[in-house]
């Protein structure tokens, strides 16, 4: 078992969505290696029984301590308001989750009107209320539930015209009542920003929360003293429960380079040799140009 400053961090997602929070996982953490698990061949959650999610939540957390990561980021908002306090309870590893990122939104905000994206499951927790109850006395928060949007990305179909059709349906009635300021409160939306923006127009800001919990992951591992010591060679891998040929592809091309996936059902692919580091080439344009909001 490697030491746990070279031990990797292990991120899951309900599908390919939380690439957009290992990219920022990667630029803040450059030192860092990590293991990503998409659940794709039962995502998405956001239509999902909560018994289900739970259950597949504790497979993925399970999956990643096997691979001896030494912290566990939940990348996917919905398995975070069903799943993470069990996540915590069950494992000694810090445990980092997501959080619709609203306070931000309403401090930017002008018009005082803030929408918040997100699978219906999400929205429906009790956890989304408690942010609405913390953040949103002196602001109007409209929360737009997007069925479809997840399956869109998760076929590697962001820049279609079907994904325009859904985001137009979902954006309409929240920029009519006066949105200024947009929350994504699912990692796969982060796919859709050229989209989100084209139809919003310039003068709404988006919001979403991967930069957040990357600076959230860096604290929890100092204060742990678990930090890489630089000695070790980082790696990234990637893993899914769908079909690893389509993962693949969809990841490689999110990710903005060839990159290799297994399937988390091969023996022995877990604690195998790690994969040359990848480093997304949308990692490093995005360092070198102003940093997003969340």
């Amino acid at each position: 078992m490697p030491h746990p400053q070279q031990s990797p961090i292990g991120v899951f997602d309900s599908g390919v969505g939380g690439v957009s929070v290992l990219r920022q996982l990667q630029r803040a953490l450059p030192g860092e290696s990590f293991i990503y698990a998409a659940d794709s061949a039962h995502a998405p959650y956001g239509d999902k029984p909560q018994a289900f999610i739970e259950d597949r939540t504790s497979a993925m957390a399970d999956f990643l301590t096997r691979a001896h990561a030494k912290a566990i980021v939940v990348a996917c908002n919905t398995a975070t308001v069903i799943a993470v306090a069990a996540l915590r309870a069950n494992h000694a590893i810090p445990v980092i989750a997501m959080e619709p990122a609203i306070k931000p939104a309403v401090a930017l905000s002008r018009s005082r009107v803030v929408a918040v994206l997100a699978t219906e499951r999400t929205l429906a927790s009790p956890a989304l209320a408690r942010l609405c109850r913390l953040y949103g006395d002196d602001a109007e928060i409209i929360c737009q539930p997007c069925p479809g949007l997840v399956e869109v990305v998760e076929q590697g179909a962001a820049d279609t015209q079907r994904a325009a059709q859904l985001l137009c349906l979902y954006l309409a009635p929240v920029l009519a009542r006066g949105a200024d300021t947009i929350v994504l409160g699912c990692t796969h939306y982060v796919f859709l920003m050229a989209q989100i923006r084209a139809i919003a127009g310039p003068a709404v800001t988006i919001v979403e929360s991967s930069a957040a919990v990357a600076r959230q992951v860096e604290r929890r591992l100092a204060e742990n003293d678990m930090l890489a010591d630089g000695r070790g060679r980082p790696a990234t891998r990637f893993f899914t429960t769908g079909s690893v040929e389509h993962a693949q592809v969809v990841i490689s091309a999110l990710w903005g380079s060839r990159v290799q996936v297994h399937g988390m059902d091969d023996p022995g692919t877990v604690t195998g040799p790690p994969s040359t580091r990848a480093r997304p080439r949308s990692a490093i344009s995005q360092a070198r140009g102003k940093e997003p909001h969340g």
